[in-house]
């Protein structure tokens, strides 16, 4: 790898992966081993104008993803590696947050509606009423309404009609917002979900106009056919829609085009993914019936169910896993997802001050062996997979005079071991496979703790590799098999044997069956507790 030309700096092949979450940006460069050479993280802020709203400033984003190429570049340069050396990038992302604006300006025309945000409710009730009494029109002419409709809905997307889902919430922006409504109107508007935005202004923003948007993240605004890979006209014209706003669809692996400014000025895009199917990838599931779980703001199990969609009769969601270049077959998965996991250790933290930093969780939940009866259902936006209750409400019961705070940190850890077993159970039933183990990754896997609780709760295997990058490594490998950079193939696994092989930690399950099976029934009763507790009231505010 000797030295080139720019000064003294040595010349290797690494990539890049640009990962925009909920909550931060980081861009990490890797080795063809995963191990990580350079990286820079930051925070952006979050906005809660009204109870249920939560907001993003898409160009705070894009000026948080430049940043932090810009300081990780710093950082490889200063660690003696020229820039020249990162060959490729990927981006992966937040999935079902929706960012509306404008075709003429390239600038946002409101705040993003983010994927956990629970406005929409009245959107999603007005469509359900359409669904029973309109329709959708499944061939020219024919509509298939009532439960037809909500079947046809789940054939044509995997996916039921909720908040979460992007298409939703361009809905409820352009009924709420004049100048998103006008734009659309004037067809000035375009829509895309983070990766589609991050990738527009990096591709050279309003003078190049590159709009497009990679399928595994189509795959959750409910207005793609995951067997066709395509826009669904019928559900465009349902729920009201310009074609015309919507991205052109890529695959996850190929090159979408170059960098337009800044220090990688030039350095193709080859990889976008949605940030759950990245870390699918970043796990090396890319196999029928392997599973893994991202332990984020919320959490997201992942099964691999191969060339066929499995459709879910138990509450899951089928989706597209990855898409290996253009026009190769597609690869599905099942999902089952919890809105709320390493959230509510932050809210243990900024608003209770129970905590003062989330690893602390972990010590404080240490100094009781059990929670003292306590359970806290955390539906703080009501319940996702496999309950689906979007009036589903936060609850803590089972409290008494001898409840102290270490039975509520180790009760926010069980919480999220019970829904990711609830989602287990469910994949049992829908894919008639056993799960030997899960591997995991995020945030909240840090704490030893909460992953042997996960095992007891589990009653299954939990690994947990030492590089917990995973999402990022997900949109780093695409990206370097969309260049055959170090001979990454997607569709052949001992490609990538030596990748991310240090050191990983398994738990095993140490409860006894009783034990598990007791307090697996006493979170149902706190679940059914928890349902319906807002019947959802109408609210014009905007």
């Amino acid at each position: 790898m000797g030295d080139s030309g720019t000064g003294s700096l040595k010349q290797g092949e690494f990539v890049g992966s640009l990962d925009c979450g909920t909550t931060s940006v980081r861009f990490i460069i890797f080795d063809q081993f995963a191990n990580i050479v350079a990286q820079h993280q930051l925070e952006f802020p979050q906005y809660y104008a009204h109870p249920g709203w939560h907001g993003h400033e898409a160009d705070e984003i894009q000026q948080h993803s430049d940043k932090c190429i810009e300081e990780a570049i710093k950082e490889l340069e200063s660690a003696g590696w020229a820039k020249e050396s990162v060959k490729v990038v990927g981006i992966t992302n937040q999935r079902e947050t929706a960012v509306a604006w404008s075709r003429k300006t390239g600038k946002p025309l409101c705040d993003a509606i983010v994927w956990d945000d629970a406005r929409t409710k009245n959107t999603v009730v007005h469509y359900e009423q359409k669904l029973k009494d309109v329709g959708i029109e499944v061939q020219p002419g024919i509509f298939s309404k009532g439960e037809e409709g909500v079947e046809a809905l789940r054939r044509i997307t995997g996916l039921p009609l909720s908040t979460y889902f992007s298409a939703i919430k361009l809905r409820w922006m352009i009924d709420h917002y004049q100048q998103v409504k006008e734009a659309h109107e004037a067809d000035d508007l375009l829509f895309g979900t983070v990766e589609s935005w991050v990738a527009y202004n990096l591709l050279g923003g309003v003078s190049t106009s590159i709009h497009i948007s990679e399928v595994t993240n189509a795959s959750r605004t409910l207005l793609l056919n995951t067997t066709t890979l395509q826009w669904e006209p019928s559900l465009v014209r349902f729920f009201g829609l310009r074609e015309s706003v919507l991205p052109k669809l890529v695959s996850t692996s190929e090159v979408y085009g170059k960098i337009a400014y800044g220090p990688l000025k030039g350095v193709p895009i080859g990889g976008l993914v949605g940030d759950q199917q990245g870390a699918l990838v970043g796990n090396k599931c890319l196999k029928q019936g392997e599973a893994k779980c991202t332990y984020g703001t919320g959490a997201f199990l992942l099964f691999c169910t191969g060339g066929e969609i499995v459709k879910s009769s138990h509450g899951l969601l089928s989706t597209v896993a990855y898409q290996a270049g253009p026009g190769a077959k597609p690869v599905y998965a099942l999902e089952g997802s919890i809105a709320v996991a390493g959230s509510a250790i932050k809210w243990l933290r900024d608003s209770m001050n129970l905590i003062s930093s989330a690893a602390e969780v972990n010590s404080l939940a240490e100094k009781e062996p059990t929670t003292g009866g306590v359970y806290f259902v955390t539906a703080f936006s009501g319940l996702l997979a496999p309950y689906w209750d979007p009036g589903a409400a936060g609850l803590l019961i089972g409290m008494s005079q001898y409840t102290n705070p270490s039975h509520i940190a180790r009760a926010t850890l069980e919480a999220n071991a019970f829904q990711t077993r609830a989602i287990i159970e469910s994949m049992k039933l829908d894919s008639g496979k056993d799960l030997k183990h899960l591997k995991v990754d995020g945030g909240m896997t840090n704490g030893d703790l909460a992953m042997q609780i996960l095992a007891d709760i589990g009653g299954f295997g939990v690994v947990r590799p030492e590089m917990r990058e995973s999402t990022a490594l997900g949109s780093a490998i695409l990206a370097g098999a969309a260049i055959n950079l170090f001979g990454w193939d997607l569709n052949d696994p001992k490609s990538l044997e030596s990748v991310n092989t240090t050191g990983s930690r398994g738990f095993v399950p140490g409860l006894g069956e009783q034990e598990r099976q007791k307090k697996w029934e006493g979170w149902q009763r706190a679940v059914e507790r928890s349902k319906r507790w807002d019947e959802g009231v109408d609210d014009e505010r905007a």
